[in-house]
């Protein structure tokens, strides 16, 4: 019985293939840099994030923290599923049983969060008046690239990995990825994934390509060094004495005359 290929012996990549897997990342990634430079250098006043928490903040004391914890916790569980090799996991000790298994229950748990929160901050910007008023074009284009990105992600692992039979990425898409950045690409790595992947992936690059023109700059701003910074020390503005009047008694405060 032969064994089954791996997916770098699979066929050879297409013309298709190097322009969605190789010419489109690339793109992508340089208008990431070069934008940030751009905006860096053109609009430092307008890097920021344009909170509107003056104008609204029942929707966004929930939103806010649900979306970003969560955020960070898929950030970080993509960055080891994406960036560190399976033998990398298998030489720490973690099985790949153990590692699948920790993947999606935290990765669901952290997918809810960041589903929930991002649905609570694009109804707000949707349902409030104020809010509505106050987005601009980037924003148009931000919320509804970042929601198609969290929702194909979050499909794709519910679909494949969680009411499925299970879909080791790790053999394919994280080969591809790390192809990209070691500038040794491998797109029929990633040419044979599920399609919930690949649109997932492709949506990615299209949020790193409009990120320097977005809000999404004030990740590079965080106030880091507010956590090291000295104390702030507020002193009471002391009372001025009042003037003794000529019997040797404090002149009283004059307060506001009434109008006549």
């Amino acid at each position: 019985m032969n064994a089954p290929l791996s997916p770098l012996a699979a066929a050879p990549a297409s013309g298709a293939d190097l322009l969605l897997w190789v010419a489109f990342p690339y793109i992508c990634l340089a208008v990431f840099v070069v934008g940030h430079v751009w905006r860096y250098r053109q609009d430092q006043f307008g890097w920021t994030s344009r909170t509107s928490q003056l104008l609204e903040h029942r929707w966004l004391r929930w939103g806010s923290p649900l979306f970003h914890l969560g955020a960070f916790a898929v950030i970080a569980g993509h960055v080891v599923g994406l960036a560190v090799p399976a033998s990398w996991t298998e030489a720490a000790g973690i099985s790949e049983h153990a590692y699948h298994t920790t993947a999606v229950g935290l990765g669901s748990v952290a997918g809810v969060a960041m589903v929930a929160g991002l649905g609570m901050l694009c109804a707000r910007r949707l349902l409030a008046r104020r809010i509505r008023l106050t987005t601009d074009r980037s924003d148009k284009v931000l919320f509804p690239l970042l929601s198609v990105t969290v929702l194909l992600g979050f499909s794709a692992t519910a679909v494949h990995n969680v009411f499925g039979g299970g879909y080791d990425y790790r053999e394919t898409v994280s080969v591809w990825f790390r192809g990209i950045f070691s500038l040794h690409p491998h797109p029929e790595a990633i040419a044979g994934a599920p399609l919930l992947f690949q649109l997932h992936a492709l949506s990615a690059c299209l949020l790193f390509a409009a990120w320097p023109f977005t809000r999404l700059v004030h990740v590079w701003s965080a106030p880091v060094g507010y956590l090291a910074r000295p104390y702030l020390v507020y002193r009471r503005r002391a009372t001025p004495a009042a003037a003794p009047t000529a019997g040797g008694r404090p002149r009283p405060a004059s307060g506001p005359r009434r109008a006549a």
